[in-house]
């Protein structure tokens, strides 16, 4: 009956929807889900599954790509199936950013990924609030672009940062809806809905992903009810009581949030509006002796 419901559900967005496109790559799901931070490979591997993502993402220089039993976590993730996203997290200079991108693309060309070469960017500032580097990542996205890679720009929700790495030749640009595993969800709606605008402003079409933040379902439903093109988490779900069943809401959030944003949400009032007409309506006429 799940299976149904969900089949159902797909096949609705599919209905009203265009598929997800980043550079070559398209996608059904909106969801792009990360790798690390997992008790086991096999809860990793169910998760995923759970999630419908098709994209997920590889920290080449932070994960371990071996556990202590010398499985690879590469043979957890389908290659078939999935785009393997690999991610510069732990990286604090452009110089460090630029070489582990490099390192990635060995790796996903060994295995003949699609995702060989794109990348994940991020270039922190420091260590405590994991906030982005905008100078060194500006520097990080003109040099990986004219490397030829697909650059995925983490960034903060700063619209005036945004702009300058779309121009810089990002592929996508990847706001943080709060601090990187802090589950404080979307902190400041307004300046994602400003990106949007000059995200988009002459081009539909350019990828916008909250990346970072998301503690719960309602904050992936809250980020695509903005009219952000996905949602980029890890730590929400690897960290859950219940990883496999909190990917199951993050997957039902995402499609229904993106959803509503394609209905059109009506508008905020001060005061009651009446969901039924007056016209044609019942009235008590004054008692008569």
């Amino acid at each position: 009956m799940a299976q149904a419901s969900q089949e159902a559900a797909e096949q609705s967005a599919s209905v009203t929807d265009a598929p997800l496109r980043i550079g070559p790559h398209t996608f059904t799901s909106r969801l792009i889900v990360g790798s690390g931070r997992y008790d086991d490979f096999e809860v990793l591997r169910e998760t995923v599954e759970a999630s419908g993502a098709e994209c997920v993402t590889v920290a080449v220089r932070r994960e371990r790509l071996h556990d202590r039993a010398g499985r690879n976590i590469l043979d957890y993730l389908d290659p078939e199936r999935l785009v393997l996203l690999p991610n510069t997290a732990g990286c604090f200079s452009a110089a460090d950013a630029v070489r582990t991108a490099r390192l990635g693309r060995e790796i996903l060309r060994g295995l003949g990924n699609a995702g060989a070469d794109w990348v994940k960017l991020e270039v922190l500032g420091d260590r405590k609030t994991l906030l982005p580097d905008p100078i060194e990542t500006l520097k990080a996205t003109e040099q990986l672009v004219s490397d030829g890679f697909l650059v995925l720009c983490y960034t903060s929700d700063d619209p005036v940062t945004a702009m300058k790495l779309k121009r810089a030749g990002a592929t996508a640009v990847m706001p943080a809806g709060s601090p990187i595993g802090s589950g404080q969800g979307i902190l400041n709606p307004n300046n994602i809905r400003i990106c949007l605008e000059y995200l988009k402003g002459d081009d539909p079409n350019y990828p916008v992903i909250v990346d970072a933040g998301v503690g719960t379902a309602s904050d992936v439903a809250a980020a695509m009810e903005l009219g952000v093109d996905g949602v980029l988490l890890n730590t929400a779900i690897a960290h859950a009581r219940r990883p496999v069943t909190m990917a199951h809401a993050m997957r039902h959030a995402a499609m229904a949030g993106r959803l509503a944003f394609l209905a059109g949400r009506i508008p905020k009032r001060l005061y009651a509006s009446a969901s039924s007409p007056e016209d044609g309506v019942i009235r008590s006429r004054p008692y008569a002796e």
